[in-house]
């Protein structure tokens, strides 16, 4: 009670002022069937393109599973003991999923059949699922963009067992990305064996696409689509004359790889796809020589030209795996940034880092003499700034730091961001010089930390929290502000800011159902929500400290998902700067 009683003297003492921020934030809806939803990218003219995650009631197919295998009966043993543990009775056997439809009618049952078979992604003789989907913002909703996925044979609906994501959007709603072909049900009988097996497989890894505001697919094969091949768009611009995409596609399968294939995958004991995909998993850099690639569409999105690009090295003789750049982001200017792999400081270890290709060459910005040994450049604005981020050791761990590199003076900067051993990025740069991203502000967490967007101005050498130019209460004036700024992903030239908040809403099953415990409470849990943050006229008003409401909420916990689902929004303005 003393902490209420407290709680209640510190809200008296409370100005009207305090309610006042410097951002008014909105969340731009999402997906009715998913849990969490983002943002990935921005037009200057508004289109907003992301991705959902969780969607409720995935389709699961039943009908081939050996009820009677061990596999599935060691993890039906292992939930219910799990069960057991939290003083919950089990509420369905392996015989219900088997003969009574209880996939599709009980939560328990569908959520341990979804986590059975996530399990055994790299197992072709299971079903395969993804839950996030691509989606696009307007007025009226967040709506579901298909790339690549088709409907199923054995379910109503899509097979859901795609990737899928967009990256970038033009000025006139022309959108890319890259996603996987859809798994199929397949027959495959072993050489010198009778009994047919039950194989899911796919014609294809990874394939980049541009989609036109109107719904109009292209893809952008690689011409080297041995076993598939792999490509994606990651960047577009519009031009006078039509568009320009960069992205990466496979130019052929390394020495190593391809001896590998030649010898083991003929056929006989597994298909081929699947055994050329479990290698693509088991080599590091994957099967494929993949290289930075600039495509030129005219205004219908005919392709018109293709330009590779190169590497920051020159493989050696006996070097025999896949080699790999990477264009990432393109500007007005036509100047692409990426990535490749380097040597490291001149000697033999290859590591991948940014990179601009410019007149036939590759060009590294970052100094590996100040031991960075990895990063990647997430954006460039039209006056040829770079932003992203690099890797490097600090206190013991790999943290990555945020920076950005002014092309015309040739100095990349790191700025100081929440403190120092905090990881770091910048998603987005405007032309006004603002960079947006995330960084770790939880400093006693030694493994998992929280993550809070953040804005930083060029010239101003100071890194602010989102969420201290948000309210502190809700509009009672007693509520605590629901969201917390998790990503700051894309900024406009109107300095408004889209991104990702999490907040804490009732907890829903793999059906969507509100979950309640053992004693018929509902449980509450942190999901993601895609928002804008728009500039307001006001002021940064510093919040009382949260500590006492943080004190009676500790035993809630939320897991940690994508690196965005957050726990409550403790103390954050204790790193305001």
């Amino acid at each position: 009670m003393k902490y209420k009683l407290l709680a209640a003297s510190i809200l008296a003492t409370l100005s009207t002022s305090a309610m006042s921020a410097t951002y008014k934030l909105e969340e731009l809806g999402g997906i009715d069937g998913a849990k969490f939803n983002y943002v990935t990218d921005v037009s200057e003219n508004g289109h907003i393109i992301g991705l959902a995650n969780g969607l409720y009631k995935l389709p699961v197919d039943v009908s081939y599973i050996d009820f009677t295998d061990s596999l599935i009966k060691d993890a039906y043993d292992t939930a219910k003991k799990q069960y057991e543990l939290i003083d919950k009775e089990i509420t369905f056997t392996l015989d219900d999923i088997e003969n009574n439809d209880a996939v599709n009618t009980n939560a328990d049952a569908h959520a341990f059949m979804v986590s059975f078979l996530t399990g055994r992604s790299t197992d072709s003789e299971y079903q395969k699922l993804s839950s996030a989907i691509t989606t696009l913002y307007t007025s009226e909703g967040a709506s579901e963009q298909v790339l690549f996925d088709e409907q199923s044979l054995d379910f109503d609906g899509l097979t859901r067992s795609t990737s899928n994501l967009l990256n970038a959007v033009t000025d006139d709603g022309v959108m890319v990305g890259w996603g996987s072909a859809p798994y199929e049900k397949t027959s495959f009988t072993q050489t010198d064996e009778d009994e047919e097996e039950t194989h899911f497989l796919r014609d294809f890894i990874s394939r980049a696409i541009v989609i036109s505001e109107d719904g109009v697919k292209v893809e952008l094969a690689p011409e080297f689509d041995e076993y598939g091949g792999v490509s994606s768009a990651n960047d577009i611009i519009k031009t006078a004359n039509g568009y320009e995409v960069v992205g990466t596609v496979s130019t052929d399968i390394a020495v190593d790889p391809l001896d590998d294939i030649t010898d083991n995958c003929d056929g006989e004991d597994e298909p081929v796809s699947d055994c050329v995909e479990a290698y693509n998993r088991t080599y590091s850099t994957g099967i494929y020589n993949k290289r930075a690639v600039k495509w030129t569409l005219d205004s219908n999105l005919n392709i018109t030209n293709t330009e590779m690009y190169g590497l920051g090295l020159t493989p050696e003789d006996d070097e025999d795996f896949a080699f790999r750049s990477n264009a990432l982001a393109i500007n007005e200017n036509g100047l692409v940034v990426g990535t490749s792999d380097v040597r490291y400081k001149s000697n033999s270890t290859r590591i991948t880092m940014p990179v601009i290709f410019e007149n036939g060459e590759v060009k590294e910005f970052i100094d590996q003499e100040d031991d960075w040994i990895s990063g990647q450049p997430l954006a460039v604005n039209n006056d040829d700034v770079i932003v992203g981020y690099a890797s490097k050791r600090i206190d013991g761990t790999t943290r990555t730091k945020f920076f950005y590199y002014d092309k015309n003076s040739d100095s990349v900067v790191f700025p100081t961001d929440y403190f120092s051993s905090s990881s770091s990025l910048a998603n987005d740069i405007n032309d006004n010089g603002i960079i947006v991203g995330e960084g770790e502000t939880d400093i006693y967490n030694t493994s998992t930390r929280r993550r809070e967007g953040f804005m930083y101005t060029i010239g101003e050498d100071s890194v602010v929290n989102l969420n201290d130019l948000l309210p502190c209460y809700e509009e009672d004036g007693e509520t605590r502000f629901k969201y917390t700024v998790a990503e700051a992903k894309s900024i406009n030239n109107n300095n408004e800011i889209f991104g990702v908040a999490t907040k804490t809403v009732e907890k829903t099953d793999s059906f969507g159902n509100v979950v309640v415990d053992v004693n018929g409470n509902i449980e509450y849990e942190s999901v993601a929500v895609a928002v804008k943050l728009t500039p307001i006229d006001g002021s940064v008003e510093e919040c009382p400290a949260e500590e006492i409401e943080q004190y009676e909420r500790q035993s809630a916990s939320f897991p940690w998902y994508a690196l965005l689902l957050l726990p409550f929004a403790a103390a954050r303005r204790f790193f305001k700067k």
